[in-house]
């Protein structure tokens, strides 16, 4: 019995990390509100899923130096159990807040929107688009 329990806890584990998994890569950015995107590479950190922002991009798609660039973006990041949705936190450079966010993982793209702690402004992220 008790190695029947262990393994079903292995089996729920495993489970979960093979859902998050999906998030886990390179993610470029929709445009913020000046037209820039970046690189958000998602990784696994501890028991959650994070984000860095490894490259900034202007307007014209051209790369840029951004002190932004090794911030982390996303963080605190989990799945809810409902087929691709995840929730979390998240760092908007263009508006300096962190909001808390609403993912929709499809495929290749990911739709991102977050509200600000209390929920009195909410935000659409747009969609990111798998780089990998």
């Amino acid at each position: 019995m008790r190695n029947f329990l262990l393994a079903a806890v292995a089996l729920m584990a495993m489970g979960g990390a093979a859902m998050a998994d999906n998030l886990i890569g390179d993610w470029r950015t929709a445009p913020d509100d000046n037209g820039n995107t970046g690189i958000i590479r998602i990784t696994q950190c501890g028991q959650s899923l994070c984000g860095t922002l490894v490259q900034a991009f202007d307007a014209s798609g051209a790369v840029m130096q951004s002190e932004n660039v090794g911030r982390q973006i996303v963080w605190d990041t989990n799945p809810t159990g409902e087929a691709g949705q995840y929730r979390g936190m998240l760092y908007s450079p263009d508006r300096g807040r962190e909001y808390r966010s609403r993912l929709q993982l499809s495929g290749n793209q990911l739709s991102v929107s977050g509200c600000v702690m209390g929920g009195a402004v909410c935000r659409e992220g747009g969609v990111w688009q798998r780089q990998n």
